[in-house]
């Protein structure tokens, strides 16, 4: 309706759109899909980037707007177990896996299905596929109306961090993309764990399900990553999710022209938890080293993060952060 705030779209930096997550707006993002665009959305993780993951020119689209190495699979999200069936094979573990823990913030790592029609791009070339069915109302009422399987890496150039508001969209991808769904900031605040079921369960990354959680379900232990592996599944990069300054870890204080990133009983210029909660922090995270980059901090030191639960999430992230960059 025009001139109601709600419904109303916005344009942003050209041509990119700021789309309400009304009905209204639901339905022009799943258009702007349909027709090979991109389009921006929440998840409970971080914003995703879409594009219909059977169109290979729109795959290619989000290659292009962030900049990211086509070496790096995608992300396939849906919207029920029953459609991620249709893509990747679940059977076995995987199915009760997915069964018990979808819609949430795990992606399951499966033999592609000959016949799912998922644009190569995807998969990087790959025989197995990355698929999840994502939890929230907005994320879940877009995939609905779009009604297919939509490819969605998180929303920010590639390397930098991830985006947890429509705002950060905005700030790193605004007219690159055709729309952005503003659906507020996302609950988790972490990309979403990834498990290898494609042969032995084997964890690709830590997100937004804690390992033991997982391995708990599994009824035994997974196995860890080799370094230097071929890439199967997004974040596996060496230098990803980073700032613009260079970061130190495990700083108990910051030195001389250093901007410090507080956890717990570790204070600093920001803190990701006075109390030491990881939720937290988790939730904090990305918004956190957005706010460094905005001061511009150029030398960051963090504070130690527990290894345990979703600190084994948030020290993957800040360890690929630090990482040496080419």
């Amino acid at each position: 309706m025009a001139g109601d705030p709600a419904t109303e779209t916005r344009r942003h930096k050209g041509a990119t759109l700021g789309l309400g997550p009304d009905d209204a707006g639901i339905a022009r993002a799943a258009g702007i899909l349909r027709e090979g665009g991109l389009v921006a959305f929440p998840t409970e993780t971080v914003y995703g980037l879409g594009a219909d993951a059977r169109n290979a020119e729109a795959v290619a689209r989000i290659y292009e707007a962030k900049g990211r190495p086509s070496f790096n699979p995608l992300i396939v999200h849906v919207a029920s177990v029953e459609e991620a069936g249709r893509i990747g094979e679940l059977r076995g573990a995987s199915r009760a896996m997915a069964q018990a823990m979808w819609p949430g913030p795990l992606t399951l790592v499966l033999p592609l299905r000959e016949e799912a029609g998922i644009a190569p791009l995807v998969t990087a070339g790959l025989s197995s596929v990355a698929v999840r069915v994502p939890r929230g109302d907005v994320a879940g009422r877009l995939l609905t109306e779009f009604g297919g399987p939509v490819a969605a890496p998180s929303a920010n150039p590639s390397g930098r961090v991830s985006p947890t508001t429509a705002t950060h969209v905005f700030k790193g991808l605004g007219g690159k993309i055709d729309a952005v769904v503003d659906g507020g900031t996302c609950d988790v605040g972490l990309e979403s764990t990834i498990i290898d079921l494609y042969g032995t369960p084997r964890l690709l990354r830590a997100g937004g399900v804690p390992v033991e959680d997982v391995e708990e379900m599994l009824g035994m232990p997974l196995i860890a990553p080799l370094p230097g592996e071929e890439i199967t599944a997004p974040g596996q990069l060496s230098s990803h999710y980073a700032p613009a300054g260079a970061i130190r870890l495990d700083a108990t204080e910051a030195r001389e022209g250093e901007v410090m990133l507080g956890f717990g009983a570790v204070p600093g210029d920001l803190t990701l938890s006075k109390s030491g909660d990881l939720v937290e922090a988790a939730a904090c995270l990305f918004d956190r080293l957005h706010q460094l980059d905005a001061m511009g901090a150029e030398r960051i030191a963090v504070a130690p993060i527990p290894e345990a639960g979703l600190g084994r999430a948030i020290n993957d992230r800040l360890r690929r952060a630090a990482a040496p960059r080419d």
